[in-house]
């Protein structure tokens, strides 16, 4: 059973605010004030500290909310579970799934592993990878499939497949000459995905490795949607980095095309993510086998 003061905890870790903390728990501020007092001094060490009027955790908040993460997911997962068996439910299965990992790498084996397992009631949420692993964190979900970058000292991973961020523009369009590295790409419209996403977070991280930076394109427009970003490709409106998975059907159709760079490829994978050392963990892993 989790103790309230661990619940407080955890909304305060995620908000990052008191007042927010406070009225997403419907008690007073004084009153989380005293939940995190408390657990201070159980603990013996500070966990909250503020820096430039803004709250962070420290060190050892860090640690702790690590580790009541998994103790909170597992005691709400354990009460459904519980339910299953008193009560013959189904078993509740919560996914979370980046927007590219989810369409074009993950929605056909899981629909061929919920079909073999009837007995699992699955949900399914979208989102960039920040706010998944925020979902992770909180308990709201039980596991993710994403593109981003993690920290894998807070989260248990298992690279799931490895996927290549090609550049692309339209089919037809015509550059002042035929580029051949990354550099012969900067006087051309980026269009790139909101900060937060993981394809995007993929792409700065491969940019400043051979020191280049959004900032160094001509122009940039950002655009939330995958299916967006294609459309504006393929319309002609600038040059796009995504997963080669995502643009199949576009490279058949003839909508659009790969630009070819020299160097190595950019490449990233597509991570299976869950809170570290679960009860669970041999569910979460028969999940991750039964798609791969």
């Amino acid at each position: 059973m989790q103790d309230f003061r661990v619940k407080t905890f955890l909304t305060v870790c995620q908000t990052l605010n008191y007042t927010r903390a406070a009225e997403e728990l419907a008690l007073t501020q004084p009153a989380v004030s005293q939940h995190i007092s408390y657990l201070e001094r159980e603990y013996g060490a500070k966990l909250f500290t503020y820096r430039h009027k803004k709250l962070e955790l420290t060190r050892a908040g860090r640690v702790l909310r690590d580790a009541l993460a998994t103790m909170a997911h597992d005691d709400a997962l354990l009460h459904e579970r519980i339910a299953e068996v008193a009560h013959g439910a189904a078993v509740p299965l919560r996914i979370g799934m980046t927007l590219t990992a989810g369409e074009y790498v993950v929605a056909e084996p899981l629909v061929r592993y919920l079909t073999a397992h009837p007995e699992i009631r699955a949900s399914v949420r979208s989102g960039g990878t920040k706010a998944l692993l925020d979902l992770l964190t909180a308990g709201a979900i039980d596991c993710a499939f994403v593109e981003g970058l993690f920290d894998k000292s807070a989260f248990a991973g298992d690279t799931f497949r490895t996927e290549n961020l090609v550049c692309i523009c339209a089919a037809h369009h015509q550059f002042a000459r035929e580029p051949a590295t990354l550099d012969d790409l900067l006087g051309e419209r980026l269009i790139l995905r909101e900060e937060g996403s993981g394809s995007r977070s993929v792409l700065t991280h491969a940019l400043a490795k051979r020191n280049l930076s959004l900032g160094a394109f001509a122009d940039s427009c950002v655009v939330e949607s995958l299916d967006v970003i294609k459309i504006f490709v393929a319309g002609d409106l600038g040059i796009s980095f995504v997963y080669e998975a995502a643009i199949q059907r576009e490279l058949a159709a003839g909508t659009l095309r790969i630009v070819p760079l020299t160097g190595e490829p950019i490449t990233h994978d597509i991570s299976f993510v869950r809170l570290p050392h679960s009860i669970f963990e041999d569910d979460l892993r028969a999940l991750f086998e039964g798609l791969a």
